[in-house]
């Protein structure tokens, strides 16, 4: 079974790698962008019949830090 979770930074927390990429595209002169927040994509491989709680539990013990992040799994 393929997952997709999406690990995205908590509101108000400092996105200085978001930050980077907002200048970086003003300076190209790509206008309009009012904020950049950069998370990351992991997909997973598991095994039929894995239950949602231990993915969840993977989650939160290695694949997000849950102080600053949050995360979303999706069956793809």
């Amino acid at each position: 079974m393929k997952l997709k979770v999406y690990v995205t930074l908590k509101p108000g927390v400092l996105d200085p790698q978001g930050r980077a990429i907002h200048h970086a595209l003003g300076s190209l002169g790509f206008g309009g962008v009012e904020d950049v927040r950069v998370g990351r994509l992991i997909e997973l491989t598991v095994a039929d019949g894995t239950d949602d709680a231990a993915v969840e539990a993977m989650c939160r013990q290695l694949l997000a830090n849950t102080v600053i992040e949050n995360f979303r799994i999706e069956h793809a």
